[in-house]
């Protein structure tokens, strides 16, 4: 994801076993062949903790359940999704140097407490080589530990830690072995001995390896030359190595940065066009921002770069949070041509690289503990407009606060004043062969406007928060994606419960940020390998022409392929699904689930069809009539997740159907069997062919010991309630019948209907639909529905506007009217009442507004308008109309300069 300045800033599973990666950054067992070529090729080798051999008493942390918050753990922000805890003396974990060649420098991802105020400590760790004591090693806390409660929700840069609920537990330290390199066949190990004081260690992963510095090349000036000043934190460099800069570029040569750190002050950046800066590698030549802190303006990057080649060093920064305030700016910020940025090792930055234009590479890089985006090609980098045929290749990602690795195509930007600048879409972007490990925010991979882009052999693993490679477009100012190859990539241990919505490992479609807005057309995504997703492994939302083929999903965490997944919906659009194979379902999870009527999916060839798995289909092979009787033991067959939800089987009926899950005997009129065990939460599917377009009443045969108040509700396929709640009164017994009805209006022909058990504590024998009947009961039509927007503010997305609850709003940016909140009924929908709420605790306020509506989300007739006192609810009545999306658009507020909405109803009456 963007940088805050650009776009507003968004908002288990046993872990696998890693072995030591020797080579590449990641491999996981048992997966396909492609699975052994995706990812980079790197200098060093790491080792997981939860794989070393641990001693004194230390202990594993690992995830062993998918998260039932959205809040952040440290297993959950681990590579691997586990760690060792180290927390009294003689505590350690150890392992072998099975690389073949020496280790003579060491990086350790770690987690120390932060200090009980906030801020950060320092304590020493120590290293052992064969067995003996061989050097202290310094881990600080200073540049991580920030917290997400008292409304601090995805902020990124709150330090206090009385608000609660932690995240950012892991910083990185990286040093040289003191004395001869661990040899090949060596034991090296981490201990905590009574010199380390912190209370605990936890050791998540450490990369070994061998560098060796590189000379200077011919025809070069060292900064040095011009007063720049090697390991000497008291001496800005900033002065001196731009002027070494300057001549660079006037004379035509490369500028040198030697072994050393060089300190940059103060808040300015260096500037660079058309040259090459080159160091003596990554480990030996760090170029150091040393911002003071607290900085009271914004940061641009450490480098400014138009068309120049970066290569072999080291950038770093003393930022403590995302914020400005913190000193969070960027590393690098590209554009030009055929630029190049080649084994650059970045940390503690706002991004590692912004980077627009024509022709660019970034290659052969690592960037770890980076604040917000890795690498993030855009088309806005530098006040450029374009970003075509940019590519990175061969990159280390690790522990970012946002997207690993993004293609970001932006559409428009708004200045404070309204005023738009548009940008041409990005064209022909390539990411190959990176690896992406724990990004505690964002996705792996965004994919996000354009189109030819191709995206092939990243391995991806252990997000924290969100999707693990995504390809769609950002929000409401991004480009739509027209056209993307994603193919031959691994995914592992990903997806997340960001915003509490259990994202998808791998996710096609629009909806990015809750924006559900915009085309995403013809992305084609390939012998792709999912493996332990948190939640399910592939998502569709809302998109057209995808080809979904050949790919393999390996125990996911809930369901294997899904159609409009909890929060990602997919009103309409067309897929597909060919070829591809789902395996290890958990016990009540189904391989594919569409759960869009308007969404045309064309599988074949799936191991889960031709009796490889289930399909949903009308018990007995033909729908039930309506008018008619519907016996509730005859829900449709399909299993699990397709025909039927239940919490557990209990059901004593498998004699007359196998998954006879909450069957029982019943002593109703005509016998047979009820449906029984009731549970809020469950459902059950019921395709049935109606006869004519109408109102209907529904008669329930009930059998309930106490009354039961909001029992119930039928829903068609889009998931709109069409009852309202349904109460069932006392029949004494779990076999005493009485009746309870309501009124529905359903379309002609065939159609699915779902009972909806709200509230349980009754059993139910039949459903019976005649002609006709009473006054419909009131329905709020938008509860639970999709929901779009104009902008957002912070958390308060429009999301919250159909959660039924009064006390959360959706709030648009600030002093940018006009503004706009829209909701999707799934279908188009009756309706003579709009009501528009703001909390309950809130003062009156006056919007202006314009109430308008659309069948197809694009032309929207206006049904009210005017300026309204919200005292907190704003009540908008009009005749009768059919539409599908609604829109309120906000001109005014005298409350607060931004348009605001707590609930927005939509009723049929």
């Amino acid at each position: 994801m963007p940088r805050a300045s650009m776009r507003a800033a968004r908002r288990a599973v046993a872990p696998l076993a890693v072995a030591a990666l020797v080579g590449t950054a990641l491999a996981v067992a048992s997966t396909p062949a492609q699975a052994a070529t995706a990812g980079a090729t790197t200098p060093f080798t790491s080792y997981e903790a939860e794989a070393g051999t641990l001693g004194g008493g230390a202990t594993t942390v690992g995830l062993t359940a998918a998260p039932t918050t959205q809040y952040s753990s440290a297993a959950l922000e681990a590579s691997g999704h586990a760690y060792a805890h180290l927390a009294a003396t003689g505590q350690k974990v150890q392992w072998t140097n099975t690389t073949g060649r020496p280790i003579s420098a060491i990086v350790v991802r770690a987690s120390i407490p932060d200090a009980p105020g906030g801020g950060g400590i320092t304590a020493s760790l120590n290293l052992y080589v064969d067995g003996a004591y061989r050097q202290a090693l310094t881990l600080t806390s200073k540049q991580s530990w920030v917290y997400e409660g008292n409304n601090h929700y995805n902020d990124s840069a709150d330090q206090n830690p009385a608000d609660g609920n932690p995240r950012v537990f892991f910083d990185e330290a990286r040093t040289f072995v003191t004395g001869a390199p661990i040899a090949p066949g060596g034991t090296f190990a981490l201990q905590r001995d009574a010199a380390n004081t912190a209370a605990f260690y936890d050791i998540d992963v450490v990369d070994v390896e061998n560098p060796a510095p590189i000379a200077q090349p011919v025809n070069s000036i060292s900064i040095t030359s011009c007063g720049a000043a090697a390991d000497n934190p008291g001496v800005d460099s900033t002065g001196p190595i731009q002027t070494c800069i300057n001549q660079a570029q006037s004379q035509g040569r490369t500028l040198w940065i030697p072994a050393g750190t060089f300190y940059l002050k103060g808040t300015s950046g260096l500037h660079a066009t058309g040259i090459t800066i080159a160091g003596a590698g990554p480990w030996y030549s760090t170029i150091y921002r040393a911002v003071p802190l607290p900085n009271p303006q914004p940061l641009g990057a450490v480098f400014d770069l138009t068309s120049c080649t970066v290569k072999d060093f080291h950038i770093d920064s003393n930022a403590t949070s995302r914020a400005s305030v913190d000193g969070a700016g960027g590393a690098m910020d590209t554009t030009g041509t055929n630029w190049v940025a080649d084994d650059i090792w970045t940390q503690h930055t706002l991004s590692g690289f912004w980077a627009s234009g024509t022709g660019g590479q970034v290659r052969n890089s690592r960037l770890t503990t980076i604040w917000a985006d890795g690498i993030n090609l855009n088309n806005v980098s530098l006040n450029n407009s374009v970003g075509n045929n940019l590519s990175a290749t061969n990159n280390f990602v690790r522990g970012t606060g946002d997207d690993g690795m993004a293609i970001n195509s932006v559409n428009y930007n708004t200045d404070a004043n309204g005023n738009r600048t548009y940008y041409t879409p990005m064209a022909n972007v390539s990411f190959t062969h990176n690896t992406i490990v724990a990004p505690w925010g964002g996705k792996g991979i965004g994919i996000y406007g354009g189109g030819g882009h191709d995206v092939q052999y990243n391995a991806i693993s252990d997000t924290a928060r969100y999707i693990g490679l995504g390809a769609g477009r950002f929000g409401v100012n991004g480009s739509d994606l027209l056209g993307a190859t994603v193919s031959n990539n691994v995914v592992t241990r990903s997806g997340g419960n960001g915003y509490s919505q259990g994202q998808p490992a791998l996710q096609i479609g629009n909806g990015g940020d809750g924006q559900n807005v915009g085309a995403v057309d013809r992305v084609t995504a390939a012998n792709n390998t999912v493996v332990s997703s948190l939640y399910d492994g592939i998502g569709f939302s809302q998109s057209t022409n995808t080809l979904l083929q050949n790919n393999t999903v390996t125990n996911p965490g809930r369901n294997g392929v899904v159609v409009a997944p909890p929060f990602y919906p997919a009103p309409s659009g067309s897929a597909s699904i060919t070829g591809n194979t789902v395996t290890g379902l958990k016990s009540g999870s189904t391989a594919y689930l569409n759960n869009s009527a308007g969404f045309t999916a064309t599988l074949s060839g799936n191991s889960w069809q031709g009796g490889g798995g289930p399909v949903e289909a009308p018990f007995g092979g033909t729908p039930a009539a309506v008018p008619g009787t519907v016996q509730a033991e005859n829900y449709d067959t399909g299993g699990q997740g397709l025909a039927y939800s239940v919490n557990s089987v209990n059901g004593t009926a498998n004699g007359y159907r196998a998954d006879g899950v909450d069957l029982e005997s019943t002593s109703d009129t005509g016998g047979g069997y009820n449906l029984g065990w009731t549970g809020a939460g469950q459902w059950f599917r019921y395709t049935v062919n109606v006869a004519a377009a109408g109102q209907y009443t529904l008669t329930a045969r009930v059998a309930a010991p106490s009354a039961v108040t909001g029992a119930l509700h039928i829903a068609n396929a889009a998931g709109a309630n069409l009852t309202g709640a349904v109460n069932l009164p006392a029949t004494g017994d779990w076999q005493a019948w009485g009746s309870a009805t309501a009124t529905l209006t359903l379309p002609a022909g065939q159609q699915v209907l779902t009972l909806v058990q709200d509230t349980g504590g009754w059993n139910l024998n039949s459903l019976q639909f005649t002609t006709g009947g009473g006054t419909p009961t009131p329905v709020n039509l938008a509860a639970g529905r999709a929901t779009s927007e104009s902008s957002h503010n912070q958390v308060y997305g429009s999301g919250n506007v159909t959660d039924s609850n009064q006390g959360t709003y959706w709030e648009s940016a600030n002093n940018a009217f006009p503004q706009w909140v829209q909701v999707d009924l799934g279908s188009a929908r009756s309706a003579t009442k709009v009501v528009l709420q703001l909390p309950a605790s809130w003062g009156a306020r006056n919007q202006t507004l314009t109430l308008s509506a659309s069948g197809d989300g694009t032309s929207f007739t206006t049904v009210a308008s005017g300026t309204y006192t919200f005292n907190p609810s704003v009540t908008l009545t009009f005749p009768a109309t059919t539409q599908r999306y609604w829109r309120v658009t906000i001109t005014a507020n005298t409350g607060w300069p931004a348009a605001q909405v707590s609930e927005f109803q939509v009723w049929n009456m």
